[in-house]
């Protein structure tokens, strides 16, 4: 049975236990989170998916969400139909994330919608404003293991980012890019 098919058949109790979950205090809910982060197979990652799809923004159907991702500011975080997000991953939200339809981002990938800046030099570069930039990653998207998606960027449909990938740039669409600061390789 696929996902999308899984989704169909207890639809009405993932409902259910949606419905129940956005009752509870967003804390309550990290909490919950945290507390199942270790959980492998079916139980975790449709429980995953319930506090996913009852605290974030827009929650499309057949997400998975893998063991040890962790998510800051799930209210600006926007996910579609048919996306896996595997272990180890790391989503700051706070400027604005969208991640489309059909995505899979592969293991210890981190995406960052904030950045430091450096304006002061008075004060240490950790304490200075920061810029919040969205990142958007359209339909079709590949990210590569342990790949890093910095502020501001939009990944154009239907590409592959290499594993090990730093993305600073917009990526075009129909392409695969690589490298640190990654670069177009090729058009697929």
């Amino acid at each position: 049975m696929n996902g999308r098919n899984a989704f169909i058949k207890y639809s009405f109790f993932i409902n259910s236990l949606v419905f129940i979950i956005k009752f509870f205090p967003s804390k309550f809910n990290k909490f919950i989170w945290n507390s199942i982060q270790n959980l492998h197979g079916k139980i975790g990652i449709g429980l995953r998916y319930c506090l996913l799809k009852a605290s974030i923004n827009t929650c499309g159907v057949n997400v998975s969400i893998g063991p040890y991702v962790e998510i800051n500011n799930w209210k600006d975080l926007s996910v579609g139909d048919n996306v896996s997000i595997h272990s180890h991953c790391y989503i700051e939200a706070l400027g604005g994330v969208e991640i489309g339809n059909d995505v899979s981002i592969a293991q210890a990938c981190s995406i960052f919608s904030v950045n430091h800046t450096w304006k002061d030099p008075n004060v240490p570069i950790k304490y200075n404003e920061i810029n919040l930039a969205k990142v958007i990653i359209m339909d079709d998207v590949w990210v590569g293991s342990s790949c890093k998606i910095l502020s501001g960027v939009t990944i154009g449909k239907r590409s592959v980012i290499g594993a090990g990938a730093v993305v600073t740039k917009n990526v075009d669409g129909n392409s695969l890019y690589g490298g640190v600061p990654a670069k177009k390789i090729k058009s697929i």
